[in-house]
């Protein structure tokens, strides 16, 4: 089974004498237990291969995982950390060590690894820029396809803003074709019931017109009855009423006293 890898390659600037100094292109290799470092300034080169058996040595001696030490060595050489300080010292005998500082706990430390000269420099260097050929073609490759596909996209966006103002368009025309229709129709039962209260009232007020003359004319009868009785003669009844009274009074007997 072939052990998975990943490729990085860093344009790293190291400082010379306080000045910015000449660049040099760090291309990794990272597999999860080692990696491999290829170097060029453009006219040298050089190699770190870091075994298996070094990587685990290091991570011993800082209190690490193999697969953290792997890991946060592929951060600082695969992007240029703001706050490092890298370096590129001369080993001797054309060798270079290669160098950086990190934070850890607050306090500042250093991982330091020794590059050997590259047996065929332009071999080394020709790999490297193959390499960033390649990545290029790569990303310029997904760049035209992000391209292509934020086009699409837009042109997709644009279908969808023009259908939705359509549909909004053809929703506020129904609701208004709606309202006027319901207008009419709530309209026209507001005049039905109109004409409906009008007939109920005429039929109440034709009701009520009959009970009116027929009070009317009782009311009438009874003060013509009224009327005539009080023309007979009141004398005449009082003396009636005298000799009933004394009609029917009952008489009183003798009473006879006994000696």
């Amino acid at each position: 089974m072939e052990e998975t890898k990943k490729h990085t390659c860093l344009k790293l600037l190291i400082p010379v004498n306080s000045t910015e100094g000449e660049p040099i292109f760090v291309k990794g290799t990272w597999f999860p237990t080692r990696f491999d470092l290829a170097i060029t300034d453009g006219f040298n080169a050089w190699f770190c291969n870091a075994s298996e058996e070094e990587v685990n040595q290091r991570a011993s001696q800082w209190d690490q995982p193999v697969s953290e030490y792997v890991e946060l060595a592929e951060r600082y050489l695969g992007f240029q950390q703001p706050g490092s300080v890298y370096d590129f010292a001369d080993a001797g005998d054309g060798h270079k060590r290669l160098s950086w500082t990190f934070e850890k706990e607050g306090m500042t430390l250093q991982w330091r690894w020794k590059c050997k000269q590259s047996p065929n420099c332009k071999k080394t260097t020709a790999e490297i820029l193959d390499f960033l050929m390649d990545a290029n073609i790569t990303l310029s490759e997904e760049v035209i396809r992000k391209n292509e596909l934020y086009e699409n996209m837009k042109v997709e966006a644009e279908k969808c803003l023009a259908q939705s103002e359509r549909v909004a368009n053809e929703k506020a025309e129904f609701e208004a074709q709606i309202y006027t229709k319901f207008l009419g129709v709530l309209n026209s039962k507001k005049s039905k019931l109109r004409e409906l209260r009008d007939q109920l009232s005429k039929q109440d007020t034709a009701k009520r017109s009959p009970q009116v003359e027929e009070d009317t004319d009782k009311t009438e009868s009874f003060d013509e009855e009224s009327f005539d009785n009080s023309d007979e003669d009141p004398q005449k009844d009082v003396t009636a009423s005298s000799k009933d009274v004394l009609k029917n009074k009952p008489s009183r007997q003798k009473r006879t006293r006994l000696t």
